[in-house]
């Protein structure tokens, strides 16, 4: 039989329909109708329409109908298919209007829709539709998904620039920038002059470079300039709904330079970059550390447990945390506890106006600015003198402040001997020397003159440092 024979091409055609091998099948019809074409064959044109619905081209598919309507306008079949090609094309056009409507659920549906509208299968289902499965699932922020789905559109067409590039735009928002950046430099390989390539290769490289930069402005101490890289950085990612509104990548530059920011005690900047960084991963656990620390700063001590708590569970779930993060966090934690256990009772630290982590010599300067502040001969208020001298009788001592830092009661009202409730175990002797040595124009233990011994400071030295920092380097 000879194989360029029109009901050859048609009977070969038909066997590869039956295999749901309809591209192959599709080239004989065309191949067939060619040969016919003096005399056009409704047979073969219906074959044709078929191969054409089941690789999704609905406009030719309806060209080609109409053609066979033309010649056999009550053929029962073409009319079945008519109807079929024109629920596809209603298909594709809600999935147009819902995209362009940013209603990725619906355009999803219709997405799906069209794909169980044809019976073409694996490789066969047009690369466009791929590409826009990807792109939905990217624009609804399932990165997982969204994947998932690049990997399977690259295993089916793996020589497709288009389907290259979006693949490298999956990786580079996932935040695995060397990865992305390879498939990029493939899909230029196959099209060296494809835009959305050359535009996307210049990206990556750019962010990458802003965020090491960045890195090392942080590592040197540098911080108002990490701040700097880390936020041109954010700039180049961007936050397009489209594109997952950044993605990990663009929470793990906010989870940095959130980390920079509390460094330069720049808190509501902080705390907002937090927030921002956990809407786009919420179980980042150095997220949720920042933000307890940050929220411990500002004073949120119920939210800092909560935070650190949240921490400590998403740490124990990530593969790449160690046990030395795990027990760190459960000492922060502890830390947190005690802290919001204070804020129930006397923060002798916001009693001194001082932080947290402040050293022995800002205790005393502290000590001093609020006891002349208060002091009752100079028209200030006598308890508030009283909580003066007893916050200072705990955190001059770093045995008592190391226990009321841990959460443990110390009130002021032992200090080694008996005590007087409210003053820090001062006698009543000791509280009329203190108000004489204010009488007296001199401040003892200060060397501002006037007898007084050293006020109950002692030769300790105490120095504070803050909470270890890092990165989602």
């Amino acid at each position: 039989m000879n194989p360029l024979e029109p009901a050859f091409l048609t009977n070969r055609a038909a066997s590869y329909m039956a295999m749901k091998r309809f591209r192959p099948a599709l080239d004989d019809c065309q191949q067939a109708a060619t040969l016919q074409s003096a005399q056009p064959s409704a047979k073969t044109l219906l074959r044709l329409a078929r191969c054409q619905l089941a690789l999704g081209s609905a406009t030719p598919a309806s060209s080609t109908l109409r053609i066979v309507l033309s010649l056999e306008p009550k053929n029962p079949t073409a009319i079945q298919l008519n109807k079929k090609i024109t629920e596809l094309e209603n298909h594709l056009k809600t999935f147009e209007k819902a995209r362009g409507l940013k209603d990725w659920g619906h355009a999803r549906l219709a997405l799906d829709k069209c794909m169980q509208g044809i019976d073409g299968e694996g490789e066969e289902i047009p690369i466009e539709w791929r590409v826009w499965k990807v792109e939905l699932e990217l624009a609804k922020g399932n990165m997982e998904t969204a994947n998932a789905t690049a990997n399977d559109a690259l295993r089916l067409n793996s020589n497709s620039p288009e389907v290259l590039c979006l693949r490298g735009l999956v990786l580079m928002l996932s935040g695995k920038l060397p990865q992305s950046l390879q498939h990029v430099q493939s899909a230029l390989r196959y099209d060296p002059s494809y835009l959305p390539a050359q535009q996307l290769r210049k990206r990556v490289k750019d962010i990458e470079r802003l965020k090491d930069e960045g890195n090392i402005a942080f590592k040197a101490g540098r911080l108002e300039e990490a701040v700097e890289k880390y936020t041109e950085a954010l700039e180049r990612i961007g936050e397009e709904e489209e594109e997952a509104k950044g993605g990990p990548i663009r929470a793990t530059l906010l989870s940095n330079r959130a980390t920079t920011l509390v460094k330069l005690h720049e808190y509501t900047r902080a705390l907002a970059d937090t927030e921002a960084s956990l809407v786009l991963s919420p179980g980042s656990f150095k997220a949720l550390r920042t933000q307890a620390r940050v929220n411990l700063n500002l004073e949120n001590y119920e939210q800092a447990v909560r935070d650190f708590q949240n921490a400590v569970e998403e740490a124990q779930k990530d593969g790449s945390t160690t046990e030395r993060d795990v027990r760190e966090l459960r000492t922060e934690l502890k830390k947190a506890e005690a802290a919001l256990k204070r804020s129930k009772s006397k923060d002798y630290y916001k009693i001194l106006g001082i932080h947290r982590e402040c050293t022995e010599i800002e205790i005393k300067k502290a000590y001093r600015k609020e006891s002349l502040k208060h002091h009752p001969d100079k028209g200030g208020d006598e308890e508030k003198f009283k909580l003066v001298a007893e916050a200072h009788s705990v955190l001059s001592d770093p045995q008592r402040r190391a226990r009321y830092d841990a959460g443990e009661d110390e009130d002021g009202l032992n200090d080694g001997g008996s005590g007087m409730g409210g003053m820090g175990g001062m006698s009543q002797a000791d509280i009329a020397n203190l108000f004489a040595q204010f009488n007296g124009g001199g401040f003892g233990g200060f060397g501002g003159g006037g007898g007084g011994g050293g006020g109950g400071y002692g030769g300790h030295s105490h120095s504070r440092g803050g909470p270890g920092f890092a990165f989602s380097f």
